[in-house]
């Protein structure tokens, strides 16, 4: 399974991976500036929590999420409350979230599971919903220096699972920058309601 390395990445290097120097994304206040004050939020992937923490410091309702359990103790020291540890394919919630972030954390779903995952986070969001994501993009799945799975889609390709999906208000856009890695990246930013 391709996400064995990558969980082992993040389980063996969560507190320096945590504790990187980072800038939030620029995309964080539009995403909070399309929900009402104090909305529920779903962060999917919260890494070491620094993205939660802004968001809770502007009064929403944050539910932080990762799949790696040290990466969880790490936010979880960060913000002050429980991290979920839990996997993608796990969520299970129904209507219960105003926004879903998802920065930089779905573009480790294996190509073939992200309609079903995509599918978890639709059902997850109360109708009109927004979600927020971000991928590394490329034409084909592959690894990167430190051994990590990346989906690496096409923003054509996203913009046609998303819209198969049923999801509306589809805006795609596409910027330079750069990676935990130091290399220079092509990312792919999504916003979509349900």
């Amino acid at each position: 399974m391709p996400l064995d390395r990558t969980s082992a990445f993040y389980e063996e290097n969560a507190e320096t991976y945590a504790k990187r120097v980072r800038s939030l994304p620029k995309q964080l206040d539009a995403f909070l500036a399309g929900l009402a004050p104090g909305a529920a939020i779903l962060e999917l992937g919260c890494g070491g929590g620094q993205d939660s923490a802004y968001m809770l410091s502007q009064g929403f309702d944050v539910t932080p999420t990762d799949g790696s359990t040290e990466l969880a103790r790490q936010a979880e020291a960060l913000i002050g409350r429980p991290v979920r540890v839990m996997l993608f394919q796990e969520l299970d919630a129904d209507s219960a979230f105003d926004g879903v972030w998802a920065h930089a954390s779905l573009l480790h779903v294996p190509r073939f599971e992200l309609p079903n995952v995509f599918a978890r986070v639709r059902r997850a969001l109360r109708p009109g919903g927004l979600l927020h994501a971000s991928f590394k993009a490329g034409e084909a799945e592959g690894y990167d220096g430190f051994g990590r799975y990346y989906n690496y889609p096409s923003a054509d390709g996203l913009s046609a699972l998303l819209a198969k999906g049923g999801w509306r208000d589809i805006a795609i856009e596409e910027n330079d920058g750069g990676g935990y890695d130091g290399k220079p990246t092509r990312w792919i930013t999504v916003m979509a309601h349900r």
